[in-house]
Protein backbone atom coordinates (compact mmCIF):
# COMPACT_ATOMS: atom_id res chain seq x y z
CA UNK A 1 0.00 0.00 0.00
CA UNK A 2 1.31 3.44 -0.97
CA UNK A 3 0.12 6.83 0.24
CA UNK A 4 1.48 9.96 -1.46
CA UNK A 5 1.57 13.21 0.50
CA UNK A 6 2.47 16.55 -1.10
CA UNK A 7 3.55 19.58 0.92
CA UNK A 8 3.07 17.57 4.07
CA UNK A 9 4.18 17.64 7.70
CA UNK A 10 5.50 15.07 10.18
CA UNK A 11 2.10 14.93 11.87
CA UNK A 12 0.34 14.05 8.62
CA UNK A 13 2.93 11.37 7.89
CA UNK A 14 2.37 9.73 11.29
CA UNK A 15 -1.39 9.72 10.66
CA UNK A 16 -0.82 8.13 7.24
CA UNK A 17 1.27 5.38 8.85
CA UNK A 18 -1.48 4.56 11.33
CA UNK A 19 -4.06 4.61 8.56
CA UNK A 20 -1.95 2.28 6.41
CA UNK A 21 -1.42 -0.22 9.22
CA UNK A 22 -5.15 -0.37 9.91
CA UNK A 23 -5.93 -0.77 6.23
CA UNK A 24 -3.75 -3.87 5.91
CA UNK A 25 -4.94 -5.30 9.22
CA UNK A 26 -1.76 -4.92 11.33
CA UNK A 27 -2.37 -2.09 13.81
CA UNK A 28 0.41 -3.26 16.14
CA UNK A 29 3.96 -2.05 15.63
CA UNK A 30 6.42 -4.97 15.62
CA UNK A 31 9.58 -3.20 14.45
CA UNK A 32 12.91 -3.37 16.28
CA UNK A 33 14.69 -0.22 15.07
CA UNK A 34 14.58 2.85 12.84
CA UNK A 35 16.85 2.87 9.80
CA UNK A 36 17.49 6.32 8.33
CA UNK A 37 18.95 6.33 4.81
CA UNK A 38 20.47 9.63 3.68
CA UNK A 39 21.00 9.56 -0.08
CA UNK A 40 20.25 11.27 -3.36
CA UNK A 41 17.60 10.54 -5.96
CA UNK A 42 20.00 8.56 -8.15
CA UNK A 43 20.97 6.02 -5.47
CA UNK A 44 17.69 5.95 -3.54
CA UNK A 45 16.23 2.94 -5.39
CA UNK A 46 19.21 0.63 -4.79
CA UNK A 47 19.56 1.68 -1.15
CA UNK A 48 15.86 1.19 -0.48
CA UNK A 49 15.88 -2.24 -2.15
CA UNK A 50 18.79 -3.34 0.05
CA UNK A 51 17.02 -2.04 3.16
CA UNK A 52 13.81 -3.88 2.27
CA UNK A 53 15.74 -7.14 1.82
CA UNK A 54 17.50 -6.63 5.15
CA UNK A 55 14.14 -5.94 6.86
CA UNK A 56 13.25 -9.62 6.50
CA UNK A 57 15.83 -10.26 9.21
CA UNK A 58 15.39 -6.94 11.04
CA UNK A 59 11.84 -5.51 10.77
CA UNK A 60 12.30 -1.78 10.93
CA UNK A 61 10.86 1.59 10.03
CA UNK A 62 12.91 2.89 7.12
CA UNK A 63 13.11 6.64 6.57
CA UNK A 64 14.69 7.67 3.27
CA UNK A 65 15.90 11.29 3.32
CA UNK A 66 16.39 12.81 -0.14
CA UNK A 67 17.47 16.44 -0.37
CA UNK A 68 16.18 17.95 -3.60
CA UNK A 69 17.87 21.00 -5.09
CA UNK A 70 15.51 23.20 -7.08
CA UNK A 71 16.84 24.60 -10.34
CA UNK A 72 14.85 27.79 -10.15
CA UNK A 73 16.23 30.43 -7.72
CA UNK A 74 12.64 31.31 -6.78
CA UNK A 75 11.91 27.73 -5.67
CA UNK A 76 15.06 27.44 -3.59
CA UNK A 77 13.60 29.69 -0.91
CA UNK A 78 10.35 27.72 -0.69
CA UNK A 79 10.33 24.96 1.89
CA UNK A 80 8.33 21.87 1.05
CA UNK A 81 8.14 18.31 2.28
CA UNK A 82 6.79 15.57 0.03
CA UNK A 83 6.37 12.09 1.45
CA UNK A 84 5.60 8.64 0.15
CA UNK A 85 4.32 6.21 2.80
CA UNK A 86 4.65 2.48 2.09
CA UNK A 87 3.27 -0.29 4.26
CA UNK A 88 2.58 -3.97 3.71
CA UNK A 89 4.13 -5.78 0.73
CA UNK A 90 5.54 -2.54 -0.69
CA UNK A 91 7.72 -2.02 2.39
CA UNK A 92 9.11 -5.48 3.10
CA UNK A 93 8.34 -6.55 6.66
CA UNK A 94 8.31 -3.04 8.11
CA UNK A 95 7.34 0.47 7.15
CA UNK A 96 8.94 2.83 4.66
CA UNK A 97 8.66 6.60 4.37
CA UNK A 98 10.41 8.37 1.49
CA UNK A 99 10.98 12.02 2.40
CA UNK A 100 11.85 14.56 -0.30
CA UNK A 101 12.97 17.87 1.14
CA UNK A 102 12.94 21.13 -0.83
CA UNK A 103 14.25 24.57 0.00
CA UNK A 104 15.41 25.55 3.46
CA UNK A 105 13.91 22.47 5.10
CA UNK A 106 16.61 20.39 3.36
CA UNK A 107 19.16 21.96 5.71
CA UNK A 108 17.15 20.87 8.76
CA UNK A 109 16.39 17.24 7.95
CA UNK A 110 16.79 16.24 11.61
CA UNK A 111 13.69 18.25 12.54
CA UNK A 112 11.65 16.22 10.05
CA UNK A 113 13.11 12.84 11.01
CA UNK A 114 12.93 13.23 14.79
CA UNK A 115 9.07 13.04 15.11
CA UNK A 116 9.05 9.92 12.90
CA UNK A 117 11.46 7.81 14.96
CA UNK A 118 10.08 4.73 16.70
CA UNK A 119 9.80 5.31 20.45
CA UNK A 120 12.28 3.39 22.66
CA UNK A 121 13.99 1.81 19.66
CA UNK A 122 17.59 2.20 18.47
CA UNK A 123 18.36 4.39 15.48
CA UNK A 124 20.81 3.54 12.68
CA UNK A 125 21.81 6.11 10.04
CA UNK A 126 23.26 4.89 6.74
CA UNK A 127 24.91 7.05 4.06
CA UNK A 128 25.25 4.95 0.86
CA UNK A 129 27.05 7.87 -0.85
CA UNK A 130 28.35 11.33 0.09
CA UNK A 131 28.84 10.56 3.76
CA UNK A 132 30.05 13.37 6.05
CA UNK A 133 33.66 13.24 7.20
CA UNK A 134 32.51 13.28 10.82
CA UNK A 135 29.27 11.26 10.99
CA UNK A 136 28.83 11.66 14.75
CA UNK A 137 28.71 15.47 14.49
CA UNK A 138 26.25 15.43 11.60
CA UNK A 139 22.75 16.56 12.70
CA UNK A 140 21.23 13.26 11.56
CA UNK A 141 24.15 11.19 12.83
CA UNK A 142 23.72 12.70 16.29
CA UNK A 143 20.30 11.00 16.51
CA UNK A 144 21.74 7.51 15.99
CA UNK A 145 23.45 4.87 18.08
CA UNK A 146 25.03 3.40 14.96
CA UNK A 147 26.37 5.27 11.91
CA UNK A 148 27.14 3.34 8.72
CA UNK A 149 29.20 4.79 5.86
CA UNK A 150 30.76 3.31 2.72
CA UNK A 151 34.19 4.61 1.74
CA UNK A 152 34.07 2.50 -1.42
CA UNK A 153 31.65 5.08 -2.88
CA UNK A 154 34.02 7.99 -2.15
CA UNK A 155 36.11 9.62 -4.86
CA UNK A 156 39.33 9.00 -2.90
CA UNK A 157 38.67 5.97 -0.67
CA UNK A 158 42.13 5.76 0.90
CA UNK A 159 42.14 9.42 1.89
CA UNK A 160 38.61 8.95 3.22
CA UNK A 161 39.88 6.22 5.56
CA UNK A 162 42.37 8.64 7.08
CA UNK A 163 39.58 11.16 7.68
CA UNK A 164 37.45 8.44 9.29
CA UNK A 165 40.29 7.58 11.66
CA UNK A 166 40.71 11.20 12.77
CA UNK A 167 36.98 11.66 13.41
CA UNK A 168 36.13 8.20 14.76
CA UNK A 169 33.44 8.04 17.45
CA UNK A 170 32.20 4.80 19.08
CA UNK A 171 29.26 3.64 16.97
CA UNK A 172 30.86 4.47 13.60
CA UNK A 173 31.35 1.67 11.10
CA UNK A 174 31.88 1.25 7.38
CA UNK A 175 30.67 -1.27 4.80
CA UNK A 176 34.25 -1.60 3.56
CA UNK A 177 35.00 -3.20 6.94
CA UNK A 178 31.89 -5.39 6.75
CA UNK A 179 32.97 -6.77 3.37
CA UNK A 180 36.08 -8.40 4.86
CA UNK A 181 34.29 -10.26 7.68
CA UNK A 182 34.52 -13.64 5.85
CA UNK A 183 38.21 -13.02 5.15
CA UNK A 184 38.95 -12.25 8.78
CA UNK A 185 37.04 -15.32 9.96
CA UNK A 186 38.81 -17.60 7.47
CA UNK A 187 42.29 -16.30 8.31
CA UNK A 188 41.66 -16.59 12.05
CA UNK A 189 40.44 -20.18 11.58
CA UNK A 190 43.54 -21.02 9.52
CA UNK A 191 45.87 -19.76 12.24
CA UNK A 192 43.97 -21.81 14.84
CA UNK A 193 44.80 -25.02 12.98
CA UNK A 194 48.57 -24.75 13.35
CA UNK A 195 50.90 -23.62 16.09
CA UNK A 196 53.17 -21.09 14.43
CA UNK A 197 54.62 -17.62 14.58
CA UNK A 198 53.78 -15.25 11.75
CA UNK A 199 56.81 -13.49 10.31
CA UNK A 200 55.35 -11.40 7.45
CA UNK A 201 52.07 -10.90 5.56
CA UNK A 202 51.17 -9.87 2.03
CA UNK A 203 47.71 -8.55 1.10
CA UNK A 204 46.88 -8.49 -2.61
CA UNK A 205 43.95 -6.64 -4.15
CA UNK A 206 42.73 -3.77 -6.27
CA UNK A 207 44.35 -0.38 -6.01
CA UNK A 208 42.47 2.22 -3.93
CA UNK A 209 40.21 -0.48 -2.49
CA UNK A 210 39.35 0.45 1.13
CA UNK A 211 38.58 -3.17 2.08
CA UNK A 212 42.11 -4.22 1.11
CA UNK A 213 43.57 -1.39 3.15
CA UNK A 214 41.46 -2.22 6.19
CA UNK A 215 42.37 -5.90 6.06
CA UNK A 216 46.07 -5.04 5.83
CA UNK A 217 45.76 -2.61 8.76
CA UNK A 218 43.87 -5.22 10.81
CA UNK A 219 46.58 -7.84 10.22
CA UNK A 220 49.38 -5.38 10.99
CA UNK A 221 47.63 -4.23 14.16
CA UNK A 222 46.82 -7.71 15.47
CA UNK A 223 49.91 -9.67 14.42
CA UNK A 224 52.42 -6.83 14.85
CA UNK A 225 54.38 -7.95 11.80
CA UNK A 226 55.33 -6.22 8.52
CA UNK A 227 52.44 -6.23 6.03
CA UNK A 228 53.08 -5.71 2.33
CA UNK A 229 50.29 -4.25 0.19
CA UNK A 230 50.52 -5.52 -3.41
CA UNK A 231 48.22 -4.72 -6.35
CA UNK A 232 46.17 -6.96 -8.62
CA UNK A 233 43.44 -6.62 -11.24
CA UNK A 234 40.78 -7.72 -8.76
CA UNK A 235 37.92 -8.12 -8.28
CA UNK A 236 38.31 -6.67 -4.80
CA UNK A 237 40.55 -8.69 -2.51
CA UNK A 238 42.37 -11.48 -4.32
CA UNK A 239 44.86 -13.04 -1.90
CA UNK A 240 46.42 -12.99 1.56
CA UNK A 241 49.74 -14.77 2.09
CA UNK A 242 51.37 -15.27 5.49
CA UNK A 243 54.95 -16.42 6.07
CA UNK A 244 55.32 -18.41 9.29
CA UNK A 245 57.97 -20.59 10.94
CA UNK A 246 55.69 -23.58 10.26
CA UNK A 247 55.33 -22.84 6.55
CA UNK A 248 53.27 -20.59 4.32
CA UNK A 249 49.53 -19.94 4.74
CA UNK A 250 47.67 -18.52 1.74
CA UNK A 251 44.06 -17.64 1.00
CA UNK A 252 43.74 -17.01 -2.73
CA UNK A 253 40.53 -15.87 -4.49
CA UNK A 254 41.03 -15.05 -8.13
CA UNK A 255 37.45 -15.04 -9.45
CA UNK A 256 35.59 -13.33 -6.59
CA UNK A 257 33.56 -16.46 -5.80
CA UNK A 258 35.69 -19.47 -4.80
CA UNK A 259 38.91 -19.29 -2.80
CA UNK A 260 41.70 -21.78 -2.14
CA UNK A 261 43.10 -22.16 1.38
CA UNK A 262 46.66 -23.49 1.48
CA UNK A 263 48.39 -24.42 4.76
CA UNK A 264 51.89 -25.85 4.82
CA UNK A 265 51.82 -29.61 5.34
CA UNK A 266 48.08 -29.90 4.57
CA UNK A 267 46.17 -30.46 1.32
CA UNK A 268 44.62 -27.40 -0.36
CA UNK A 269 40.94 -26.76 0.32
CA UNK A 270 38.29 -24.92 -1.68
CA UNK A 271 36.40 -22.30 0.33
CA UNK A 272 33.22 -20.43 -0.65
CA UNK A 273 34.16 -16.75 -0.39
CA UNK A 274 31.83 -14.88 -2.72
CA UNK A 275 31.41 -11.13 -2.84
CA UNK A 276 28.26 -10.22 -0.93
CA UNK A 277 25.42 -7.92 -1.89
CA UNK A 278 24.65 -4.68 -0.07
CA UNK A 279 21.56 -6.19 1.57
CA UNK A 280 23.70 -8.84 3.29
CA UNK A 281 26.16 -6.19 4.47
CA UNK A 282 23.42 -4.02 5.98
CA UNK A 283 21.79 -7.05 7.63
CA UNK A 284 25.13 -7.91 9.26
CA UNK A 285 25.59 -4.37 10.57
CA UNK A 286 22.11 -4.34 12.07
CA UNK A 287 22.84 -7.49 14.09
CA UNK A 288 25.03 -5.57 16.51
CA UNK A 289 24.55 -2.01 17.68
CA UNK A 290 27.43 -1.80 20.15
CA UNK A 291 30.74 -0.09 19.28
CA UNK A 292 33.11 -2.16 17.14
CA UNK A 293 36.42 -1.91 19.00
CA UNK A 294 38.23 -4.13 16.49
CA UNK A 295 37.32 -1.81 13.64
CA UNK A 296 38.41 1.20 15.67
CA UNK A 297 41.79 -0.36 16.45
CA UNK A 298 42.43 -1.29 12.80
CA UNK A 299 41.31 2.12 11.58
CA UNK A 300 43.55 3.97 14.01
CA UNK A 301 46.56 1.94 12.88
CA UNK A 302 46.59 4.33 9.93
CA UNK A 303 46.98 4.07 6.19
CA UNK A 304 50.13 6.21 6.26
CA UNK A 305 51.74 3.92 8.81
CA UNK A 306 50.84 0.89 6.70
CA UNK A 307 52.52 2.29 3.58
CA UNK A 308 55.45 3.91 5.36
CA UNK A 309 58.85 2.43 4.62
CA UNK A 310 60.29 0.55 7.60
CA UNK A 311 63.02 2.48 9.36
CA UNK A 312 66.19 0.64 10.31
CA UNK A 313 67.86 1.79 13.52
CA UNK A 314 71.66 1.41 13.25
CA UNK A 315 73.37 0.44 16.46
CA UNK A 316 76.88 1.80 17.16
CA UNK A 317 79.62 -0.58 16.00
CA UNK A 318 82.40 -1.93 18.18
CA UNK A 319 84.94 0.25 16.37
CA UNK A 320 82.98 3.40 17.23
CA UNK A 321 82.48 2.70 20.95
CA UNK A 322 86.22 2.57 21.99
CA UNK A 323 86.83 5.83 20.12
CA UNK A 324 84.36 7.58 22.41
CA UNK A 325 85.79 5.94 25.54
CA UNK A 326 89.39 6.63 24.51
CA UNK A 327 88.70 10.32 24.03
CA UNK A 328 86.98 10.49 27.37
CA UNK A 329 89.77 8.68 29.19
CA UNK A 330 92.41 10.68 27.35
CA UNK A 331 91.02 13.90 28.80
CA UNK A 332 90.98 12.71 32.41
CA UNK A 333 94.80 12.30 32.89
CA UNK A 334 95.32 15.74 31.36
CA UNK A 335 93.06 17.22 33.99
CA UNK A 336 94.86 15.33 36.73
CA UNK A 337 98.27 16.36 35.35
CA UNK A 338 97.15 19.98 35.27
CA UNK A 339 95.91 19.81 38.82
CA UNK A 340 99.06 18.12 40.17
CA UNK A 341 101.55 20.96 39.39
CA UNK A 342 99.14 23.45 40.83
CA UNK A 343 99.11 21.58 44.13
CA UNK A 344 102.93 21.38 44.22
CA UNK A 345 103.29 25.12 43.52
CA UNK A 346 100.82 25.94 46.26
CA UNK A 347 102.72 23.68 48.67
CA UNK A 348 106.05 25.41 47.91
CA UNK A 349 104.55 28.87 48.48
CA UNK A 350 103.11 27.80 51.80
CA UNK A 351 106.42 26.30 52.91
CA UNK A 352 108.29 29.49 51.90
CA UNK A 353 105.94 31.63 53.98
CA UNK A 354 106.27 29.42 57.06
CA UNK A 355 110.11 29.27 57.00
CA UNK A 356 110.81 32.94 57.92
CA UNK A 357 108.24 32.74 60.67
CA UNK A 358 110.14 29.84 62.34
CA UNK A 359 113.54 31.70 62.11
CA UNK A 360 112.00 34.79 63.73
CA UNK A 361 110.70 32.69 66.55
CA UNK A 362 114.15 31.12 67.08
CA UNK A 363 115.81 34.55 67.39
Amino acid sequence: MKIDLTDSTASKINKALVKGRRAIGTPAVGMVLTLVIVTDEENAYDALKAANDASREHPSRTLVVIRRVSRSPRDRTKSRLDAEVRVGADAGTGETVVLRLYGEVADHAQSVVLPLLLPDAPVVVWWPVNAPLDPANDPLGALAQRRVTDTYAAEQPVRELSARADAYTPGDTDLAWTRITPWRSMLAAALDQVVCEVKAVEVEGEEFNPSCELLAMWLADRLEVPVKRSLSAGPGLTAVRMTTDHGSIALDRADGTLATLSIGGQPDRAVALKRRETAELIAEELRRLDPDDTYASALRFGVDRLHAAPTVVQEPTAAQEPAVDASATAQEPVAEATAAPAKKTAAKKTAAKKAPAKKAAAK
